[in-house]
């Protein structure tokens, strides 16, 4: 079996770049192998005997981490099982009870995998390999090759997928388990344990569903990042089929299979006009645009610039939420409104001043039949049909009360989705209604006196507050200007100016008091009003 597999193993090395980190790591982890499968110095490996059976070829947990502290000068159990496990996760010995791939300090039996299987052979076994070795399991009937449940799941996906080529998957099945009997039973026993070892390596249990224990050390592979950049070498089978590789776009395909191929030159020629036809900005422009947006919605951010009354998402206050949501908007969110016809429709009294605008133009049906559409949308599923056809009884239908106009193709469209109603049904339409609105609608509503009269009566009340502050702060200077000059008189000498600079600045005091205290009382009835 031994000399088999040393044989076997010259077959699989195809790999050129022989300096490439996985091969270097996997030479490093074959010295190791090689030493500890030594016959004179490395662990032994004997046929223990069971109940009623023997089992060839194994040697225990406890054995390994022994030869691993002796041998490579590693003096804590811990890190010897560590490293015992990095290299059973790459398949070179496994357990031959269960698909945990990793080393325990105890009597668990271990087999050594055969040089055929190794890594370093680059194997990229594809999913009908993997189809045909999970019907080898089905077929051999036994009770210690059963099929787990990851892959009896596997397996029904796999049917599926390659249900045109099942019966030769199938076949090749057969074929191969007539070889397997002929072959002696204990070697078929050993080559049964390694194959499966193998394929825990390259199909391991799924993420949701895996053993705890388990590695996937194929999840993230550095050669198969190599391997993007090398796209003309070869694939290699487990099991000698080669299948023709298929990647996602014509541009990753080897000059090889594009050759002769008129399909294939055809999708490449899709393909790169495509790629011309898209729409490219400068860096320069992207950045002026990312740079002005962020200036117009600056003072929108309440951590970059602090609102009034308070920010809600630091304090307690949330009454810059409540005024947020009020049908009463202030300056800054009627001004919001301005940006764009999205930013109208977001607020809920902006869509209510857009739709009275609307309503005076006699055009309403556009902005009710996109409310619709957008409220069909977050229906519930057995709504969803009756809802649409209503719509379309409203909106499209011949003589429908609130009729819009839609280009042909948008109503050819959807009055063919509507076959089959859903959520997305009117889709087109409404992007259609939604562009006709912007270009047209939005930029006269923009320019309407409705909007700036809301802007200018959201303005008034601040410039009002401005006066009357102005107004406070006159009277205080002026005040306090009479009291600095009977100040003056009071340090000139005179008694009796210092009599009434003293009972001035009392009353003067008192009256300045009861004049803020009704100030204050006043701007606060005024915001809640």
């Amino acid at each position: 079996m031994a000399q088999t597999s040393q044989d076997q193993s010259g077959v699989g090395t195809a790999d050129p770049d022989e300096d490439s980190p996985n091969m270097i790591l996997y030479r490093k982890i074959e010295q190791i192998v090689t030493r500890v499968q030594d016959e004179t110095e490395g662990v032994p490996v004997r046929t223990v005997k069971s109940f009623l059976t023997k089992i060839p070829s194994v040697v225990t947990g406890t054995d390994i981490v022994q030869w691993m502290m002796k041998n490579l000068a590693i003096e804590d159990p811990g890190e010897a099982m560590h490293i015992g496990s990095l290299i059973a996760a790459q398949g070179y010995f496994f357990p031959i009870s269960d698909h945990v791939l990793s080393l325990k300090d105890d009597g668990t039996f271990y087999r050594f995998q055969a040089p055929y299987f190794w890594p370093s052979n680059c194997w990229e076994p594809e999913n009908t390999d993997y189809a045909i070795y999970l019907c080898k399991r089905t077929m051999q009937n036994k009770t210690r090759l059963e099929l787990a449940d990851y892959e009896a799941e596997n397996l029904a996906r796999l049917q599926r997928a390659f249900a045109r080529k099942w019966e030769f998957i199938f076949m090749q099945a057969e074929a191969q388990v007539k070889i397997d009997r002929k072959k002696d039973r204990v070697e078929r026993k050993i080559l049964d344990s390694q194959e499966r070892a193998f394929w825990d390596v390259h199909r391991p249990a799924v993420r949701t569903e895996r053993q705890p224990g388990c590695v996937n050390t194929t999840e993230v592979d550095i050669r198969k990042c190599r391997r993007m950049k090398n796209t003309q070498r070869a694939k290699k089978s487990v099991y000698g089929l080669i299948e023709e590789a298929q990647s996602h776009s014509p541009v990753h395909t080897s000059s090889l299979a594009r050759k002769g191929t008129k399909e294939a030159i055809e999708k490449e020629i899709v393909f790169l006009n495509t790629q011309l036809d898209r729409h490219c900005m400068k860096m320069s422009k992207v950045a002026e645009s990312l740079m002005s947006y962020t200036e117009q919605y600056q003072e929108y951010d309440p951590f970059v610039v602090s609102p009034e009354p308070s920010n809600p998402w630091t304090t307690d206050d949330t009454s810059f939420w409540e005024l947020e949501a009020s049908n009463d908007p202030g300056q800054q969110r009627v001004r919001k409104w301005g940006f764009s016809l999205e930013e109208t429709l977001k607020d809920p009294a902006g869509r209510d001043q857009f739709l009275k605008f609307l309503e005076s133009e006699f055009s309403s049906e556009n902005l009710q039949f996109w409310l619709a559409v957008q409220d069909l949308k977050r229906l519930p599923l057995e709504k969803v049909a009756d809802r649409a056809q209503e719509i379309w009884a409203e909106f499209l239908a011949e003589g429908a009360p609130s009729s819009i106009n839609l280009d042909s193709h948008s109503y050819e469209r959807t009055s063919h989705n509507l076959k089959d109603p859903g959520r997305y049904s009117y889709e087109d339409a409404q992007d259609h209604i939604y562009k006709l609105m912007k270009s047209d609608s939005y930029t006269r509503y923009l320019r309407s006196s409705a909007y700036q009269d809301l802007l200018l009566a959201r303005k008034k009340p601040e410039t009002e507050q401005q006066g009357r502050r102005t107004s406070l702060e006159k009277f205080t200077r002026s005040r306090w200007s009479l009291l600095s000059s009977f100040t003056f008189l009071y340090l000139s000498g005179s008694p009796y100016c210092l009599f009434v600079s003293l009972s001035l600045s009392v009353c003067l005091s008192r009256v300045i008091h009861t004049f803020s205290r009704a100030y204050s009382v006043y701007t606060a009835n005024k915001s809640l009003t």
